[in-house]
């Protein structure tokens, strides 16, 4: 698996990125040799955030921890990817190595059951630029807004992060 670390305001140390490729090689048995793991490294007074991505075969599988330590954190967030590949198993396996999950799981594999749609929606795309987007999403309550990009015609959706911060998902060209 390649890995890529990446540390914002904090110095990774030559033993986190030995510790992160042994402990990474957890999730060669899903995705082999072939897997980008990219982690990003931030410090704010004592504390680490951790934030895992995997890439393999369009599949991307992202984890973020909070804790004191990066050790920890890295822990912590291979054992979240571990457990979203177990909860959509079935979903996923046609895309993954399929011999990779018959000796990873065995008996383990929880039931999921399909995923139910109750609402469909369907509006009016105005065009509007990102600053109007994020103001008429927050008058309307929601956590995301689709909206047509009135500078490039393209569909986006802004949404707000978990931080207070706002993203915006914008289509490769």
């Amino acid at each position: 698996m390649n890995v890529n670390i990446t540390a914002k305001k904090i110095q990774v140390p030559s033993d986190f990125k030995e510790y992160a490729q042994r402990k990474l090689t957890k999730l060669d048995r899903f995705f082999g040799a072939e897997g980008d793991a990219k982690i990003t490294l931030s410090s704010t007074k004592d504390i680490v955030t951790l934030e895992l991505t995997v890439k393999h075969n369009n599949l991307i599988f992202r984890s973020e921890q909070t804790a004191a330590e990066k050790n920890d954190a890295l822990d912590s967030c291979i054992d979240r990817i571990i457990r979203q590949i177990r909860k959509n198993k079935t979903k996923i396996e046609k895309r993954l190595h399929s011999a990779a999950f018959a000796d990873a799981f065995n008996d383990e594999v929880e039931e999921q059951p399909e995923f139910q749609v109750i609402k469909h929606k369907e509006f009016i795309l105005r065009p509007m630029n990102i600053d109007e987007a994020i103001l008429q999403m927050n008058m309307l309550g929601h956590h995301f807004f689709m909206f047509k990009n009135g500078e490039t015609g393209d569909v986006n959706v802004v949404y707000r992060r978990d931080e207070g911060n706002y993203s915006v998902l914008q289509p490769l060209k």
